[in-house]
This record gives C-alpha cells, sequence and structure tokens, in this order.
C-alpha cells in the first residue's frame, strides 16, 4: 500500500507546503487537497475517518443484503481537515457477479469523485442537473436526486447533499442498477452502526 499523499484528480504525486506556499500543490493541477493512503475496512479506520472529515462520511443503510464496507479514504491535510471522503463498499451485483460502490462527499473543486468516475473534473460539468433524474438515494427521509454521467468505465450518478457533492460510482458498469434500488444513506459522522466489514478495496487508491 502506498505510504505517501497523491492528487485526487490525476493520481500524481504533489509537492508539500513549503516556506513560499502553506498549500499541496500538483504539477497539472496546481493547488489541491492530497488524496491520502487508503485506510482499512475496520472500526478503527472509520474512527480515523470520522475524526478528520469536514463533509458526510456516507453509506447505504440498511446495507444492501451481502454487500460489505471495503475501506475509507479522504482528501485532505491536518491543517483543513478532509474536503473529500470517499467509503468503498463491495457486494453482489442486481444483474450477477460482484461489484463495487464508492460513494463520495466532497466540496466543489477537489475532483475526487470525478476521478473515480473517469472523468477530467473536477465537477460534474457543463449541463449537470438540466434534466430529469436517473436515480434517487434517500437521506433523512427526502428523496435526493441523482443524475447519471457521460462515462464509459463505471456507472456514476452524481447530485448535491448537504451543500456537498455526492458521487455514487461503481464498477462493473452493470452494476448500476443497484442506484435503481431503495438505498438510504447514512451520515456517519452522526451514526453509530454496526457496519459489515470485507476485505480492502484496491479501487480507493488507484
Amino acid at each position: 500500500m502506498r505510504a505517501a499523499p497523491i492528487c485526487p484528480r490525476c493520481r500524481g504525486p504533489v509537492a508539500p507546503p513549503n516556506v513560499w506556499s502553506s498549500a499541496w500543490t500538483c504539477s497539472t493541477h496546481g493547488e489541491v487537497c492530497p488524496l491520502r493512503p487508503p485506510r482499512r475496512p475496520c472500526r478503527e479506520g472509520l474512527e480515523a475517518t470520522r475524526a478528520e472529515a469536514r463533509v458526510p462520511v456516507w453509506t447505504p443503510w440498511p446495507a444492501p443484503l451481502g454487500w460489505l464496507v471495503t475501506g475509507f479514504a479522504d482528501a485532505g491535510d491536518e491543517r483543513s481537515g478532509s474536503r473529500a471522503v470517499a467509503v468503498a463498499l463491495s457486494g453482489p451485483s442486481p444483474v450477477g457477479g460482484l461489484a463495487d460502490l464508492i460513494l463520495v462527499a466532497e466540496e466543489p473543486g477537489i475532483g475526487l469523485g470525478a476521478s473515480y468516475a473517469g472523468l477530467p473534473g473536477p465537477d460534474p460539468g457543463h449541463g449537470f442537473g438540466t434534466s430529469a433524474p436517473d436515480a434517487k438515494v434517500d437521506i433523512g427521509g427526502h428523496p435526493l436526486p441523482l443524475w447519471a454521467l457521460p462515462t464509459t468505465e463505471t456507472a456514476a450518478f452524481a447530485g448535491e447533499a448537504l451543500g456537498h457533492w455526492l458521487w455514487a460510482v461503481l464498477w462493473p458498469v452493470s452494476a448500476g442498477a443497484l442506484m435503481l434500488e431503495d438505498l438510504r444513506l447514512r451520515d456517519l459522522r452522526e451514526a453509530d452502526l454496526d457496519l459489515p466489514y470485507g476485505a480492502a478495496c484496491p479501487r480507493l487508491g488507484a
């Protein structure tokens, strides 16, 4: 597992703050919130993620049948806290086979969700949200619309929740059918849930 932070958009190396700048910088994208090494799927990984999070830590709850939490990732540093948080889950696809889901909450301009989706980013892009939504999730009893994004290697959806971007990115593309189910999201900063954990998802740090 890598030990150094990387750019949340291109996964390239980042330079740490120095005497001239308090920001982490990518040679391609300039000042960025560094993507830190993934945290293990366990109670300790969750607690470390919650302690740093400045955005929601979303997970579907109740979890879809057979699905397990498979890791956490965040972008930020000790000064700013985590301004983007990703939660990975893995389980059976509704159309057969195994699937992965990464839920991302982030401030505008970070680019973590777009990078998992395979988009240039950092945000959903021009024309987003102007048509009828393609899916919905429930947050606190309120339906939140999500729109499908033009991706090829993933099924990706995005919307806005509590003033932040919410991304749902699934592999393979056919696993996007999961978003047609009744998914209810909980913010793990505010809910102490007995989460089921599985083996670490390699997509989190890729």
